[in-house]
This record gives structure tokens, C-alpha cells and sequence, in this order.
């Protein structure tokens, strides 16, 4: 029975450092700006179906949980804060509708059974990180207005970015579905 006991108790602490380390990874992924064009780009989106594919859709939803929670709370996790406000503030700002389709991309990177060939997991996370793009949208045309040109200013300049961070995770995915073996 103590052997069970410690065993629970293990996998319990290795899950919470899992959470942890996602919502680091989420963290430096948002703040690391890396020359891209159109603009340049963040690595966040490849971090969320990255958690989604390596750790399942229990950890990936709790460790952008847990980073929106940190955010929320005022901590500078987001990208351009606090350069552009933190906590409630920036998170309900333009951000937000991308932030809230975090939590339903790793979702689905996670529950999608991404063990089928290349051209099955590209497009499931195409629709993972579409996802994002959904809610951002909503909220960005809640929030400005929807006489803006919406998908001009929320979409289309990060649409190279996102094919070559879906590639790159294609490419990668089966290697990473190894990790879930140590969880």
C-alpha cells in the first residue's frame, strides 16, 4: 500500500512540474521575438499544440491555465507586457479572443489522435491553430469594431508564421507523441 501511496504521490508531483514547465515554455516562447515577415513572430502558438501533442490535453490545458492565470494575475507573462499593461488589463485588451483559443488548440492538439500520417496531423492542427484565430478574431471585432478590416490586422500577417510553425510540428509530431512515455 506505501508503494502505491509513493507512487501516486510521484506522478502527482511530476504532473505539477510538467504544468510548471509548460507555463515557463508558454512564457519565454511570448517573449522571444524572432524576425519573420511579415512581422515578426513568437513562437507561442508552437508551444501550445507542442503541450497539446507532447503531454496530452489534461497537462496542455492546465499549463495554459495556469499561464493565463499568471498573466491575469499581474505577472508579465504575455507577450509585450509589461511594456503594454499586464494583468486584467492587457489580458481583456486585443489579445484576449487569441489567449481564450489557446485553451481549445491544446485542447485539440491534445485529444486528436495525432498517430496517422503527415498529411492527417498537418491538417489537425491546422484546425488546432485555426482555433486560435477564431476566437482572436471575435474578440478583436467585439472590442474595435467590425468595420475595421479585422483579418487584415489579426490574420493575415501571421499566416506564414503559423504555416511554417504547423510544418515544423508536422515534421516533429511523432517524435514528440514519444514524450507522452514519460508522463
Amino acid at each position: 500500500m506505501d508503494l502505491l501511496k509513493t507512487n501516486s504521490i510521484q506522478k502527482a508531483l511530476k504532473t505539477f512540474l510538467l504544468i510548471f514547465l509548460g507555463s515557463i515554455a508558454l512564457t519565454v516562447s511570448a517573449k522571444l521575438k524572432i524576425p519573420f515577415y511579415p512581422v515578426p513572430m513568437t513562437m507561442q502558438t508552437f508551444v501550445v499544440l507542442f503541450l497539446g501533442i507532447a503531454f496530452g490535453y489534461k497537462i496542455g490545458l492546465a499549463s495554459v491555465a495556469v499561464y493565463l492565470f499568471e498573466g491575469i494575475l499581474g505577472i508579465p507573462v504575455f507577450s509585450n507586457s509589461p511594456e503594454k499593461g499586464i494583468g486584467l488589463v492587457y489580458f481583456t485588451g486585443p489579445t484576449m479572443g487569441y489567449l481564450i483559443g489557446f485553451l481549445f488548440a491544446v485542447f485539440f492538439a491534445g485529444y486528436l489522435n495525432l498517430k496517422k500520417n503527415i498529411f492527417i496531423i498537418f491538417f489537425k492542427l491546422i484546425f488546432a491553430v485555426s482555433i486560435i484565430y477564431l476566437f482572436g478574431v471575435i474578440w478583436l471585432g467585439t472590442l474595435i469594431g467590425w468595420d475595421k478590416p479585422i483579418l487584415e490586422l489579426g490574420v493575415t500577417p501571421f499566416l506564414l508564421a503559423e504555416l511554417f510553425k504547423i510544418s515544423l510540428l508536422t515534421l516533429l509530431a511523432k517524435k514528440i507523441i514519444k514524450l507522452n512515455k514519460f508522463i
